[in-house]
């Protein structure tokens, strides 16, 4: 262990690992399981499910808080993932596959959302609050480079190795082999750089249930609260429809509807194009909603989310040329990044008070929820409907959206936020 190593040894690293079982286990794992042969419906409903530990992991904070260290927690989480997703790579030859590399993507899930707590809070005890703010965009960046990495880089490699050898089964379980390695890896490396900071210790447990109870209580009993959650759970119902049947509509076979991409060509397109331009369209809206604030920005951001749907609709009439696809589904990204930031935004301003903290943990919980409970539906609605009709029934449901964005003005904790950037905007003005 490194007594004082600088951030830039361990921040990185502990953020790259967090976002690459979120990416393999809710996105990765669908392309396997179309790629195998699994119906739509099917792995859609089940994997779906795997969402439900992000959703309720506020309910186990408290445990991490109060039992051992967050070093410590974050240190087993990683070696957990080591040996879970070296099961996967295993069961993946089994006859019972889904069943089985299903259950280990679900302890994977609560694995993963237990050790966003840990790294979070782990990040706030050996950092520096100047620190902090420095690094805050380096944790973001990783992150998304976790995500290319795993929904891109590996699918490219997976694909690869599918081209060259013929054996699809054994191509994926080389991946997921190798995943499990790399976390291993990361554990012992962490093991050995991670510093242990002083106030790094077991929280008391005294008064914790009765804080943790007043959080919930002040959070459902806010002004507008009905408003709030409706649009929480309505403003990417177009998104949560669309993950999971997206990967086999792009790498089905064509009797289907599907496009019937490789899977090298999907990892390029929607893992590394299409993350990469996530990561512009949030940097574009950190931008514009700095500089014109959220009220200005929302309805324009709210059209720039909806409009991919109709993309979809016509890809499933035209079957475009790859190129197409790929210009399409990187438009999509940057628009999905740059509305993301306007949620993000939406939830900061609704988690207010000396519980703000938990209010945002609560309100990213009942997002969750609303990408969910879609998502495990829109598998059966791909099956009855075909893909043609999905896409137009997607994109009509989209427009929703577009209904919630009215509910914002009637939230006064969002009113009296954007006074505040508005006075704020206009002293700098004033000092210039």
């Amino acid at each position: 262990m490194q007594k004082n190593p600088s951030p830039w040894a361990y921040v990185p690293s502990l953020y790259f690992v967090e976002g690459l079982p979120y990416i393999l286990i809710n996105v990765v794992s669908a392309a396997l399981y179309s790629k195998l042969g699994v119906p739509n419906d099917v792995f859609a409903f089940w994997t779906g499910f795997l969402y439900l530990p992000w959703t309720l992991k506020m309910l186990w904070s408290p445990l991490v808080d109060g039992k051992s260290t967050k070093r410590r927690w974050l240190l087993v989480c990683q070696f957990i993932f080591a040996v879970l997703f070296l099961f996967v790579a295993l069961a993946l030859g089994w006859n019972a596959f889904f069943t089985a590399s299903l259950c280990g993507f679900a302890a994977g899930a609560f694995v993963s959302a237990t050790y966003d707590i840990a790294t979070d809070g782990y990040y706030m005890l050996a950092l520096s609050t100047e620190k902090q703010g420095a690094f805050i965009g380096i944790r973001t960046i990783f992150y998304r480079l976790a995500m290319i990495f795993g929904g891109g880089t590996l699918l490219m490699l997976i694909g690869l190795l599918e081209e060259h050898s013929g054996q699809l089964l054994l191509s994926w379980q080389i991946g997921f082999a190798g995943i499990g390695v790399l976390f291993a890896l990361f554990a012992f490396y962490h093991l050995w750089m991670l510093p242990a900071p002083a106030a790094d210790k077991p929280a008391s447990s005294s008064g914790g249930l009765p804080v943790f109870v007043d959080a919930f209580k002040t959070y459902f009993r806010q002004k507008n609260i009905l408003y709030i959650l409706i649009f929480i759970l309505c403003y990417r119902l177009g998104d949560a429809l669309l993950e999971k049947m997206v990967v086999p509509f792009l790498i089905g076979a064509p009797d289907t509807g599907a496009l019937a991409l490789s899977t090298r060509q999907y990892g390029l397109i929607k893992g590394t194009l299409g993350v990469a331009a996530v990561i512009a369209g949030n940097l574009a809206g950190g931008f514009f909603l700095g500089k014109y604030g959220f009220k200005k920005c929302i309805w324009p951001f709210a059209f720039i989310l909806i409009l991919p749907n109709f993309f979809y609709v016509y890809m499933a009439y035209a079957k475009p040329a790859v190129w197409l696809v790929s210009a399409l589904i990187t438009l999509e990204h940057f628009g999905n990044g740059l509305a993301l930031m306007a949620f993000m935004v939406f939830i900061m301003y609704v988690s207010q008070g000396k519980y703000k903290t938990s209010h945002y943990a609560i309100s990213t919980g009942i997002m969750a929820l609303g990408m969910m409970v879609p998502s495990m539906l829109s598998g059966k609605m791909q099956t009855l409907l075909g893909y043609r009709h999905f896409f137009v029934a997607v994109a009509l449901l989209s427009l929703c959206t577009l209904a919630v964005i009215p509910l914002t003005k009637k939230i006064k904790s969002i009113e009296e936020t954007e006074k505040a950037f508005r006075s704020h905007k206009m002293q700098i003005s004033d000092a210039d």
